[in-house]
């Protein structure tokens, strides 16, 4: 008779237990059915990148001095940088630049430690293929900028969450001049100001 209690209150404490995560799971759902679909009908709508995003590598030729300080920092050595002396001028001559972006994690530490600027991320991430060898870049590849999402005419540029106005969630339908959620840089640095100035009158 005890056992047959026993197995009577367990099967009560997991029906109750799973009657919970029920509840729980169906929660999740009732929120979401009381929001706005934030569905981007990509490619004719896309999500303007956030600031400093890490897309395709853009390199410029011509100021390159073959350092080869972007293969020293890559993580997995990835740039090909070919070169040759020049005897004349004495300094090296670069012939051919070229990433696997096939291979590249995107850190951007070559764009961080070029000491000419020649290395710069752009907004691209469209960069799927049918074959793995078109990832590979060369620099006449990688010296063609991409349109910008908002420069696309055939494209509408849809804000991502962070830089929505407080409030809102979907980014359809919104004045182009709405305010960003918080305050920007500039008016950090100025309230910071302020109160620095502040505290030195009140001394």
């Amino acid at each position: 008779m005890l056992k047959f209690l026993n197995q009577v209150s367990n099967y009560a404490k997991e029906t109750v237990q799973a009657a919970k995560y029920i509840g729980q799971g169906l929660s999740v759902t009732f929120d979401h059915m009381r929001r706005r679909p934030v569905t981007v009908q990509y490619p004719y709508e896309k999500l303007i990148p956030s600031e400093r995003y890490r897309g395709r590598i853009h390199f410029e030729f011509d100021k390159c001095i073959s350092c080869e300080v972007c293969v020293r920092v890559c993580p997995i050595n990835l740039p090909v940088v070919d070169w040759e002396f020049n005897k004349e001028t004495k300094k090296k001559q670069l012939k051919h630049y070229s990433i696997d972006f096939g291979v590249c994690i995107f850190c951007a530490n070559c764009v961080e430690y070029c000491p000419t600027n020649c290395l710069s991320a752009t907004e691209e991430y469209e960069l799927s293929t049918y074959d793995r060898h078109e990832l590979n870049f060369d620099n006449v590849a990688m010296g063609r900028l991409p349109y910008k999402v908002t420069d696309d005419p055939m494209v509408t540029p849809l804000r991502e969450l962070a830089y929505l106005p407080k409030g809102v969630i979907s980014p359809h339908d919104l004045p182009p001049n709405s305010r960003r959620a918080g305050l920007r840089p500039e008016e950090i640095r100025e309230q910071m100001e302020q109160e620095q100035s502040t505290e030195k009158t009140e001394k």
